[in-house]
């Protein structure tokens, strides 16, 4: 049951760090090619950033920071 509560948790406190993602931020400036590549590349970059802060002031360690990192960047990032 501690599994089934810990994904509880972390869906509920996984707030996307961005108000809009990377692609979206991307595709309003109209980048393409090597513009578009450096642009992720460093939203990617200060999304793992502001997200491991984010676990840290939560007090969020192990698997748990493992996937709440990971569900923040990719809300960040977007697809």
């Amino acid at each position: 049951m501690k599994p089934l509560l810990l994904a509880v948790m972390i869906s509920l406190i996984a707030v996307p760090a961005f108000a809009d993602s990377c692609t979206a931020t991307s595709a309003d400036k109209k980048l393409a090619g090597a513009a578009k590549t450096s642009f992720m590349k460093k939203c990617q970059s200060d999304a793992e950033k502001s997200c491991d802060d984010q676990a840290a002031a939560k007090k969020i360690f192990g698997a748990a920071k493992t996937s709440f990192t990971k569900k923040c960047v990719t809300d960040a990032v977007g697809s």
